[in-house]
């Protein structure tokens, strides 16, 4: 596995502004969803972020989470 600096330099939503990335809204999800599609590591930050085990609430490979489940759209 690559070392979190690596990690983050290589994920497409880098440059978003966090509340982009950590929220609960689709509607301020909707620019790191997009970003996550292009993103080359988007299996490994599902991996390490582990929504559904740590209650997490943001965008993680793809997908927007509320309270370590899946929002679905």
């Amino acid at each position: 596995m690559t070392s979190e600096l690596d990690w983050r330099r290589a994920a497409a939503c880098g440059n978003l502004p966090q509340h982009y990335v950590f929220t609960r809204k689709l509607s301020d999800a909707e620019h790191t969803l997009r970003a996550c599609n292009q993103c080359p590591i988007r299996r490994e930050c599902e991996a390490v972020v582990d929504p559904s085990h740590t209650w997490f609430d943001g965008v993680s490979g793809g997908r927007l989470w509320r309270n370590g489940r899946e929002v679905t759209v």
